[in-house]
């Protein structure tokens, strides 16, 4: 059964290939990282543990029983009670609920281990799959976004009501 673990350094080489062999798939709806994401993964990895350190963000990654990266769930801008919410899920994982699943793993550890009390989450209107989860997931519509020149849907989902 996948797990939700914090990122970790002896993950990297997993979420290398995650991100190598999703890249063409996250690719028709996310702007794509480009290669020098690939080219310095070691210190962008490094850097996320620094600033995760901070406790600016909180980056997790959906691990499988294989130790197969299957996603990953990041928290960023921490501040105020308040997150924003990012994930991406492994294309060989889609349309199983395993996205679903981790947005509210995350939102569970987001108000019990982080104290947060509000979510924000966005995603392009061309990613009927993303908007499906958060609306399945207690977010509720807050407005529309530009996301890297797309059009999308602002979500806030308020952790302290039950879904």
């Amino acid at each position: 059964m996948p797990q939700l673990q914090r990122l970790d350094v002896h993950h990297a080489p997993a979420l290398l290939r995650f991100e190598r062999e999703n890249r063409a798939y996250f690719a028709r709806t996310v702007p794509d990282r480009g290669d020098d994401y690939f080219r310095e993964f070691t210190a962008r990895h490094a850097a996320l543990l620094a600033e995760q350190a901070t406790g600016r963000c909180q980056f997790h990654v959906l691990v499988d029983d294989d130790d197969t990266v299957l996603g990953r769930f990041n928290l960023v801008d921490v501040a105020d009670g308040s997150a924003e919410l990012g994930y991406r899920v492994a294309e060989r994982a889609t349309g199983r609920g395993v996205a679903q699943d981790g947005v509210r793993q995350v939102c569970e550890l987001a108000r019990d281990e982080y104290g947060l009390r509000r979510l924000v989450a966005s995603a392009a209107l061309a990613n009927p799959a993303s908007l499906a989860v958060l609306r399945r997931t207690g977010f509720v519509p807050a407005g529309e976004v530009l996301l890297s020149d797309q059009p999308g849907l602002r979500h806030v989902r308020d952790l302290t009501a039950p879904v």
